[in-house]
């Protein structure tokens, strides 16, 4: 591997700052301490910070030389609400709350990688470091956007990376086109007739019509959706009813669909409110039917994922680098910004053994320290290959 001495002879305190960040875990609009955590850091190195935006998000700016070129590189702060089973030193402090994604290792990567840059300006025009609130199902993202994140930080281009269990340390995924789906939430409340479980003549089961439902949105998958547009329906909650003698007047249920395409996203909508329709009229009750579009796909554009994949080939070598990787059903609001802008997602291995293996949005999860210092060197050479100095490579 090719890291930089610098940031190497800094690990150990990457190691205890992101330590810091893990056992004080903040929810979604919480980040304040983060906040000031890094805000504190940036302004430490010379940097114009801006807070608020978002809320609780804060763009450092670092300029150097005389080019107008400008890039954006993105790192999220926000912990889950989800409760640590870990006993290590940094476990979460804070009951209910958790870094269980990796977002406070996202942070201090990204801080690395500024504190070189600040003290080693090699690079000619300007880097936005840009630290994103609630990322996890709050929008963070589309918040800053919301507040003028690229007409006060004009950019050219947007970057961000996220840990990846499973994936071995020392290697990066990333592709071109749409790498990451859609999280679009599906609610459906069924009105029916209570009644008396032994008489159910008597009444109309919403029960049984949400049954229908379900078992026909699963049809509609495997028979009307293109197969070559990988979809998933799942549903995670289904409420109603509280003696197994009764008839319920309703039945709520709620899932989530995953798709890495905008017209299967219509599409599906569509199919939905067909099928709720269908089934009720044919048992002479109704349905109240929600769909909200939370993330769109993540789409990666092609050149900017070339030189992702060229940053992350000078750091661990172009063997150890994957620009074809499969796509991933999960979601990430880093799509609102590649919606706005042209740039890359890429994933860093977090490891695939007993250490960095576990997956994230586990109780047991842990962000693998070992790889702080890949992820701050591949920012750099992001920063090298895409604002090169006159005569650099």
């Amino acid at each position: 591997m090719n890291l930089i001495d610098e940031i190497v002879a800094n690990h150990d305190e990457m190691r205890r700052l992101r330590h810091d960040i893990h056992r004080h875990p903040e929810l979604a609009y919480e980040e304040h301490r983060t906040a000031d955590i890094v805000a504190r850091e940036l302004e430490a190195l010379g940097l114009e910070v801006t807070r608020g935006l978002g809320q609780t998000g804060v763009v450092g700016t670092l300029r150097n030389g005389r080019g107008n070129r400008a890039v954006g590189l993105r790192a999220d702060m926000d912990a889950l609400a989800m409760e640590e089973l870990n006993t290590f030193e940094h476990a979460s402090a804070h009951p209910g709350k958790m870094h269980g994604c990796g977002h406070d290792g996202h942070t201090v990567m990204l801080l690395g990688a500024a504190r070189y840059l600040a003290g080693n300006p090699d690079f000619d025009g300007t880097v936005h470091f840009i630290f994103q609130p609630a990322e996890e199902g709050a929008g963070g993202a589309a918040a800053m956007m919301d507040d003028g994140l690229f007409d006060r930080f004009p950019v050219e281009s947007v970057w961000g990376m996220h840990n990846f269990p499973t994936i071995p340390v020392g290697k990066f995924v990333t592709r071109a086109g749409p790498f990451m789906a859609c999280s679009d939430t599906v609610n459906v409340k069924v009105n029916g007739v209570g009644g008396h479980g032994a008489m159910p003549h008597l009444a109309r089961s919403p029960v049984n019509a949400a049954c229908a439902i379900i078992a026909g949105l699963d049809g509609f998958l495997a028979q009307e959706v293109d197969t070559q547009h990988p979809t998933t329906f799942t549903v995670g909650r289904i409420r109603g009813g509280d003696a197994i003698n009764v008839i319920p007047d309703s039945v709520e249920f709620a899932g989530t669909m995953r798709s890495f395409s905008n017209a299967v996203r219509d599409q599906f909508e569509a199919g939905l409110r067909r099928i709720v329709d269908g089934v009720c009229a044919s048992r002479g009750i109704t349905a109240e039917t929600t769909y909200r579009r939370n993330y769109p796909p993540l789409v990666n554009t092609a050149e900017e994922t070339s030189a992702a994949a060229a940053a992350a080939a000078r750091v661990v070598g172009a063997e150890n680098v994957d620009a074809n990787g499969r796509p991933i059903m999960g979601s990430e609001d880093f799509a609102f910004m590649l919606q706005a802008r042209p740039g890359n997602y890429i994933m860093i291995g977090n490891g695939d053994g007993e250490h960095g293996g576990c997956m994230v949005h586990n109780p047991h999860y842990d962000f693998n320290d070992v790889i702080l210092p890949i992820g701050a060197t591949y920012w750099v050479e992001l920063v090298r290959g895409l604002l090169p100095r006159a005569g650099a490579r």
